[in-house]
C-alpha cells in the first residue's frame, strides 16, 4: 500500500513515517492487490492532542478513522488497529455485497479541497453520488466512520441522506 503522509502544525519525522508506514502495513493482508491502494495520512496537533486521520478509498467502499491521544504513537495504534476492527468486522458483509469483486483499486471519488480562511466554510468535499440500496449504504457509513452518508437511492432514484440517531437506530432523508 502506498502511504501519503502530511502533516498539519507538526513536522512528520522519519521515524513518525516510519512508524505509520509499519502499522499500515499490517492491512496489506486484507486485500488482494494492497499496491494498488493508496492511503492518506493527515497527522494533526490540537492543543495537547496528537489527531491521526487515515483514509484509504477503494473503488466500492472507503475506510476512515480518527483517533486523537496525547501520545502521537499511541494515536496511530489506536487508528490501525480501529481499522484492522472495521475490516474484520464487515468483512462477510462487504464479501456478500461485492462478491464480484476480486480486486480493490484506486477510486478519485472523494477530492478535497480547503477554503480561504475569511469563510466560515473550512472544508469542502466533492463526491460521486453511486447508487446503491440502503443496506450498502449504512454498511458504507459504518466503514467511513462517520453520522451521516450521501448516497444515489437505487430504490427511490433520488438523492437521499442517511444518518445515525441518538438512540443508535438510522434515518432517511430523501430529495
Amino acid at each position: 500500500m502506498r502511504i501519503d503522509i502530511r502533516g498539519d502544525k507538526v513536522k512528520v519525522t522519519e521515524a513518525i513515517k516510519k512508524q505509520v508506514e509499519e502499522k499500515l502495513g499490517k492491512l496489506d493482508q486484507y486485500f488482494e492487490k494492497p499496491e494498488e491502494l493508496k492511503a492518506y495520512v493527515v497527522i494533526r496537533v490540537r492543543n495537547k492532542e496528537q489527531i491521526i486521520e487515515v483514509t484509504i478509498p477503494t473503488p466500492k467502499f472507503t475506510l476512515r478513522s480518527e483517533t486523537s491521544e496525547e501520545d502521537l504513537y499511541a494515536a496511530i495504534d489506536f487508528t490501525v488497529d480501529k481499522l484492522e476492527r472495521q475490516i474484520r468486522k464487515n468483512k462477510t458483509k462487504m464479501r456478500r455485497k461485492f462478491k464480484d469483486v476480486l480486486q480493490y483499486e484506486m477510486m478519485n471519488d472523494a477530492l478535497e479541497t480547503e477554503e480561504e480562511p475569511e469563510s466560515q466554510i473550512v472544508r469542502r468535499k466533492t463526491i460521486e453520488l453511486r447508487p446503491m440500496d440502503e443496506e450498502e449504504a449504512i454498511l458504507q457509513m459504518e466503514l467511513v466512520d462517520h453520522d451521516f452518508f450521501i448516497f444515489k437511492n437505487i430504490d427511490t432514484e433520488s438523492v437521499s441522506v442517511l444518518y445515525k440517531r441518538k438512540d443508535g437506530s438510522y434515518g432517511i432523508i430523501n430529495t
